[in-house]
């Protein structure tokens, strides 16, 4: 990848994180995002299921960039399984 390449990526990952962070579910996604390690650690210890967290975290970035209506948001967590939807019911709005 040249820096060109590489410049040109970050720029388009910064305007999608900035319309996700300014999208339909933002605040939802700020209150994600703020759980604490040991909120994550009392709902599920295992360490494996922080990769959960994070595949939530990036499917509601997503899902508020494009305005994803809320029971496909709800459908696409709960796809994730039950460690995503224990800890999406942390967060008012998310399922």
């Amino acid at each position: 990848m040249t820096p060109e390449e590489f410049k040109e990526r970050m720029r388009r990952k910064m305007i999608e994180n900035r319309e996700a962070f300014d999208g339909k579910y933002k605040n939802e996604l700020q209150a994600l995002m703020g759980l604490s390690k040991s909120e994550i650690d009392a709902i599920t210890p295992w360490t494996t299921d922080i990769e959960t967290y994070d595949a939530l975290i990036t499917i509601v970035k997503e899902a508020s960039r494009v305005n994803l209506a809320q029971a496909q948001l709800k459908k696409r967590i709960e796809e994730l399984g039950v460690v995503a939807i224990k800890i999406a019911e942390k967060v008012p709005g998310l399922v």
